[in-house]
């Protein structure tokens, strides 16, 4: 592991690292925020998985979320969003290749040898962080923006017990049902639909839901609602009975203003199921 930049940031060090990625194939760069308390003792960490053309960057300059953290002494995990690189499957459009992982194995040339970020998000990058930084690995929750929403709630669901709560920012909620789903599944998976429920966090809520609480924030102006179709899941949600919320915020976008918005709420939510 290499590291890139580390900078104070609210009593804490907000780092940048690199490492090689046996599940990629590749270099890979991750974010990490640990709060001033991590000086004294492992804490709790928050994963924040990120959208479409993002990279681990974009939430860990955007969204706002450091000095929350470091006020409950919650970690914040940045992920990147795919492997990348020379050499890297890639392709013209923005929603599919370099920038558009979906948080699956791909199972399909020219994706499969390297597009394995369920492998790394779930496996992998935990055991790299946990080895090497002062982190709690049973204080764990996530959260994540449109295609890193459905990453986090999709991880949640298949994962009982790793998170103690999930949160998502207009997640893409039922891939298998949209445009922004069925073309990267069939792309990564394959033309058979049945493994793709296994990515669907509609079809999972229905099938199985979460054992914890669930937060999910969307925005009633967004650009991408036809798109995300979060009615899908709110549907489920109540049809579960499951505990937790969903709320529509009048007039926010798709933007990181509208992730920075409430970004504080999602933290005092997590911090809450993390006993923060």
């Amino acid at each position: 592991m290499k590291t890139v930049s580390e900078n104070r940031a609210f009593g804490g060090v907000q780092g940048v690292y690199t490492h090689q990625s046996q599940a990629t194939g590749g270099e890979m760069t991750f974010g990490l925020f640990l709060p001033p308390q991590a000086q004294h003792r492992p804490v709790p960490v928050l994963w924040f998985l990120s959208g479409l053309t993002c990279t681990h960057e974009n939430a860990m300059v955007k969204a706002g979320a450091q000095e929350h953290a470091a006020r409950r002494g919650l970690a914040l995990v940045f992920p990147d969003t795919s492997p990348r690189g020379e050499g890297v499957a890639d392709d013209d459009a923005y929603d599919l290749g370099q920038g558009a992982g979906f948080y699956v194995n791909a199972t399909q040339a020219p994706w499969a040898p390297q597009f394995r970020m369920w492998d790394y998000v779930a496996d992998e990058l935990p055991r790299v962080l946990f080895n090497n930084f002062p982190l709690d690995e049973g204080a764990q929750a996530i959260t994540g923006h449109s295609m890193g929403g459905h990453g986090a709630l999709t991880l949640a669901m298949s994962l009982p017990g790793r998170y103690a709560s999930v949160s998502a920012f207009a997640p893409i909620a039922h891939p298998t049902a949209s445009d922004w789903g069925r073309k990267q599944f069939a792309a990564y998976l394959g033309a058979d639909e049945a493994p793709w429920a296994a990515h669907d966090a509609t079809l999972l809520m229905q099938s199985q839901g979460f054992d914890g609480e669930v937060l999910v924030d969307q925005g009633s102006a967004d650009q991408f609602l036809d798109l995300l179709m979060p009615e899908a899941l709110a549907q489920a949600m109540a049809a579960r009975r499951q505990p937790g919320t969903f709320r529509m915020q009048a007039g926010y976008d798709h933007s990181y203003f509208f992730v920075s918005s409430f970004m504080a709420s999602h933290i005092r939510f997590h911090a809450r199921a993390l006993g923060r």
